[in-house]
């Protein structure tokens, strides 16, 4: 189908429009974007850089995509803004190019929703079906895995994981890596067991649950030393892959240190 774009947007020669985008009243696409298929701009929406926007995402008012990294080490290099298809972003949310010194790119996945005010810094990579609530914010190289949560007012210093399937709570700082599946909440974030209700949503069984918060209790209230804990929780659930990841997280390369629950 022919797109639709109203009179009063600008589209800078050389941009790349699918079919059946909708771009509504004084919105700027320039001339490196490009628009997937059955995109839909509501209206005021900028679109800056190297920008690829992937198929049926739904952008609303005053989202500026693309804009050059806030960063001091940035000097004009060509980089880039990736996202998926079948995003929704709110009301000026910003999402910024990668930078020549980090991965080049920023990177987000497919089926997140991203609610009013959202900013995703440089360099940060987002999985897929991600939310975050308002004014939710990643500082630059950040890595956000699948189905993960981030609650409103929350901010997630740079260099910092979250891992697949955790919930952070609003109004929450996170300046410690948060292992996959974890709840975690807080003025700074601190772990509060596990995620289960989004598990139970996700249709995880009794059985893999049960084994995940035994794990849990024995890797952060254990007795001994936290990495012998590690050693032994990988040795006694390496049938359960849920457990396997989080013990994976815990043993990857980071430039943070592991939140943990209160004492």
């Amino acid at each position: 189908m022919t797109s639709r774009i109203h009179a009063s947007a600008i589209i800078e020669d050389g941009a790349k429009i699918g079919e059946d985008v909708e771009i509504g009243p004084w919105c700027h696409v320039g001339r490196d974007a490009v628009i997937g298929n059955r995109v839909k701009m509501i209206g005021s929406t900028t679109v800056l850089g190297h920008t690829e926007i992937g198929d049926d995402c739904l952008i609303y008012p005053y989202v500026v995509l693309g804009g050059p990294p806030q960063d001091f080490k940035y000097k004009g290099e060509k980089t880039h803004l990736r996202i998926g298809p079948r995003n929704i972003l709110r009301e000026h949310v910003t999402m910024h190019a990668g930078t020549g010194v980090g991965r080049g790119e920023t990177r987000v996945g497919s089926d997140g929703f991203f609610m009013v005010g959202v900013h995703i810094a440089h360099d940060c990579i987002v999985g897929d079906k991600v939310t975050m609530a308002n004014n939710a914010t990643l500082g630059g190289h950040s890595t956000v895995g699948d189905f993960a949560v981030i609650g409103g007012l929350s901010g997630v210093h740079q260099q910092t994981r979250v891992g697949r399937h955790a919930f952070i709570g609003g109004i929450t700082a996170v300046v410690e890596d948060i292992i996959p599946y974890a709840l975690a909440h807080g003025s700074h974030a601190r772990l509060d067991g596990l995620n289960v209700i989004g598990l139970k949503r996700r249709g995880f069984s009794r059985e893999t649950i049960h084994g995940m918060r035994a794990a849990y209790r024995t890797l952060f209230h254990g007795e001994g030393v936290f990495a012998e804990r590690v050693v032994e929780v990988a040795n006694l659930y390496a049938d359960n892959e849920p457990v396997m990841e989080i013990i994976d997280f815990i043993r990857g390369d980071s430039r943070r240190s592991l939140c943990h629950p209160d004492d």
